[in-house]
Order: structure tokens, then sequence, then C-alpha cells
């Protein structure tokens, strides 16, 4: 039997159903698809991290580019530091004896030879040369990037499987609300026939309660599936991050060829690095074997050149630092004359000599933290073994269920007919009705679990092998 209605999803209004207009709001599985891995939380939130890998790959460039700081003092000493000196009488520091010291005192003198005030405006370059971290720097930072590109690739699978086990859930279910539908409509017509022979002599009162009980059942039922369908639409809109309150409509073939794969394809050229999160792990591999370099290169030399280009001027007081003055004033204060530019360049070498053992230390920290990446690759191998066996047994197993719940609900169908047929000609009886009735209702269920199963172990399958990605765009 093959499912192959137009779906639209529902609304529950006041206890009924009714249908939305088809509109802009109505999304097929590939819009569903499209609209979350562009709205969904989870993909915004890759796409900031990938934005945010792009920008410690630039802020590593910059360490390698000139690096400008400008700088601006003004000090004012309210008591200078005293100079230290030995005494000695034929010092020319010393012009007269001092009463009282002898040859090899310590003397504490004024420093006459700085004012109180200084002003200090600098501006300072450095260009690095050469450091063996910058360079294992760059290359980690690209594959922090590459990280960052596989996370959400990853991120990128789970959504699609969230929003496509969403969207068939949706069309599961209206299709268990129309087959109900169609059996409800069946046994009214079966109890209004039932009454009008009860009220000619053929049938009892008996009969007539029998089917009226079954009517009611199935409109419960129905209700209750219908009362699902609004939670299953809300749960794909989560998926999705569409709006809670803006309607959703649903579209497209619901069909048991939607459960087929091809597994020739799938398996063919199969390999560990077609699973987003083995290429996660790969890229945190690769990162950690920049680590341990970055560490080695750390004991290498680091080679920069520098700048340092500036004015300076001093004066008695903090005021006298803005006036342009002669050296002496009116009052008979010492001013500035000017701020007198100064400029230093060179070359700088440092070379890490003994650093106590401590990058030994942790270049065997890191060394021994690749080793557990390195186990963990090993152990995610086996995982992958084992899901791919279990999804192909799991996929499989639901095929053969899909098939036998197909054959039993075509055999129940047979059976309500015959069974209707012959209760109308009076050589059936009505608990034979009632019992095929029930029957079918519970084939019908059996069937649309059993074909759900089955779509989602496809899906679980494909997601096993690393290609739901390329699945939900047949």
């Amino acid at each position: 039997m093959r499912i192959t209605h137009i779906l639209t999803i529902v609304c529950i209004a006041g206890g009924s159903a009714v249908a939305l207009s088809q509109g802009n709001n109505v999304f097929s599985l590939q819009q569903c698809i499209d609209y979350a891995l562009k709205e969904s939380v989870p993909m915004k939130n890759a796409a900031l991290d990938e934005r945010i890998a792009k920008a410690r790959v630039n802020e590593t460039i910059g360490i390698g580019l000139p690096q400008i700081n400008g700088s601006v003092g003004l000090d004012h000493n309210q008591q200078l530091r005293r100079f230290f000196a030995i005494y000695d009488p034929n010092s020319p520091f010393f012009q007269n004896p001092i009463p009282g010291l002898e040859v090899g005192d310590v003397v504490a003198a004024r420093n006459f030879f700085q004012l109180r005030s200084t002003g200090d405006a600098s501006l300072r370059v450095n260009q690095l040369l050469f450091n063996g971290s910058y360079l294992v720097g760059l290359q980690a930072a690209n594959a922090y990037k590459e990280l960052a590109e596989k996370n959400a690739g990853q991120t990128r699978e789970e959504v699609i499987a969230s929003v496509t086990k969403a969207y068939y859930a949706v069309l599961i279910n209206r299709e268990r609300i129309k087959s109900f539908d169609v059996n409800i409509a069946r046994v009214d017509s079966l109890l209004k026939s039932t009454r009008l022979m009860m009220q000619n002599g053929f049938a009892e009162q008996l009969e007539a309660d029998r089917l009226a009980v079954t009517l009611n059942n199935l409109i419960n039922e129905r209700n209750q599936f219908l009362r699902l369908q609004d939670i299953i639409v809300e749960r794909l809109k989560f998926q999705m991050n569409y709006p809670m309150d803006q309607p959703l409509q649903v579209s497209g073939t619901l069909t048991e060829e939607e459960v087929l794969v091809n597994l020739d394809s799938l398996l063919a050229d199969w390999n560990y690095r077609d699973r987003p999160d083995y290429q996660v792990l790969l890229a945190n591999k690769k990162l950690q074997t920049l680590n341990i370099r970055n560490n080695i290169a750390a004991g290498m030399p680091v080679l920069s050149a520098y700048a340092n280009m500036g004015y300076s001027t001093q004066s008695p007081n903090i005021g006298g630092l803005f006036k342009s003055e002669t050296p002496i004033d009116d009052n008979g204060q010492i001013g500035p004359d000017k701020w007198y530019p100064y400029s230093v360049f060179g070359i700088s070498l440092s070379v890490p000599i003994f650093s106590g053992l401590q990058r030994t230390f942790k270049i065997q920290q890191e060394k021994l933290t690749l080793q557990k990446i390195e186990n963990g690759e090993r152990q995610l191998r086996s995982q992958i073994d084992m899901e791919i066996k279990e999804a192909l047994n799991k996929y499989a197993s639901s095929l053969e269920t899909l098939k036998w719940q197909r054959e039993n609900m075509e055999l129940s169908e047979k059976i309500a007919r015959v069974t209707k047929i012959k209760y109308s000609e009076g050589v059936g009886s009505n608990i034979e009705v009632v019992d095929a009735e029930s029957s079918l209702r519970q084939s019908q269920v059996n069937y649309f679990n059993a074909l759900f199963d089955t779509i989602i172990a496809r899906i679980d399958l494909t997601k096993a092998l690393g290609k739901i990605n390329t699945s939900t765009n047949n």
C-alpha cells in the first residue's frame, strides 16, 4: 500500500480540526531544514563560533605586525631624592671643606641637577623579527578556525536529524488521523444501517450498542491524536526555531519509498572522516600536536627590533612644563627653553637558557594529552563501527516489521470489508464486525508506528554513516 496524500497541518480550535489554508507558512522537508539551518539557535551559535575563530586568526597575525604605543607623563617631585657620594675635599663636588666629615664618609647631598617637575612624551615601536612560537601560533590559529568549522558541521548534522524526525512525526500522525476519519465514517454508516434494521425488526438493540461503543472509541482515539498533532507541530517549530505564536503548515508526499535508501551508494568509499564527530576529533588532535610544537618553540631565541622617540623637559613646577620661557625668568626661577627631542633604536635578542625544567614538563604534559586523544580516536572508531552495525540491523529489522504490518493491515481491511458484507446480508454476526473493526484499527496504528520507526531507522543509519547531509537532499 502506498500513501500519496498531500498533507497539511491542522489547527485545533474548539475541539475541532480546522485545515489551514496554503500560504507562505507552508514548508516542505527541505524548506524546514533550510529554515532551521539559518534560524536555529545551535546553528547561529556555530556561525558565531566560526566568526570568533576568524577573529582569533587575525589577532594572531597582528602579533607579527608593528606594535606602536604612545605615552605622555607629567611628574612633580615634592621632595627630590638626594644623591649619595664619598666625601673627598679634593673632589670638585666639594669646593669647601665640610666640618665634621672625614675622607671616605658617605654624604647625602641635595640634587642640584634635576628640577622638581618633569614631562615626557614618547612613541615606542616594536617589530617582531623572529619568534618560533609566533610561527606555530599562526598554524594553531588556522587549526582553531578549522575546528570551529568542523564543530559547525557536527551541529548541522544534529539540526538536520532533529528537524527531519520532527517533520516525519507530523506526517505520520496526520496519516493516523486520516485513517481514523475513514474508520469513523465506515462504522458510523454501519451503525445507521443497523439502527434502520433494528426499526424494521432485523437487528437487536445490543448490536447497535456494540457498534456505538466502537464508534465512540474511534472518536476518542482520533481526538487524542488531534491533540498530539498540536504538540508535534510545536516540537517541529522548536527544532526550527520558528515563531511559536505563528501558524506552521507542512506539505509533503509520504510513501514507503521515503524509507528506502541505497545502501550500496551509502557504503561505497565510506570513511571514518565522513563522520563530523571524527572530523572534530582530528581537528583537536592537530591542535594538540601544535601545542607540543609551541612549547618546544618557546625555547628558541626571540629577535625583535625597537625604536623609541619622544620629547622631554623639566621645570621647577608643573605649570612651567606648559610654557616656553627663557632659561631664567623675571623672578630668577629656572624655566624650560623648550621640549627637547630624543630617540633610540636597536635590536633585542632574548635567549631562554634555563627555566627550571618547567618547559620540559609542559611538553611532557602536552604529549600525554596527545596520547589521550589518540586513545579516544581508537575508541571512537570502535564506537562508529558499533553504531553502524546497530543502525544497519535496526534498519533491516524495521523494514521487515513494516512489511509484516502492511500485510496485516491489508488483511484486516479485507476481513473488515467481508464481515461488513456478511452482516449486511444477514449471514454474519455483529460481534464479528466489531472484532474486525477493532483489529483493523490496531493494525493501522501498528503499521504507522512501524512506518515511523523505519523512517527514524533510516535517519539514524545515514547519520551513523555521516551521510545525512546528502541523503536529505534527494
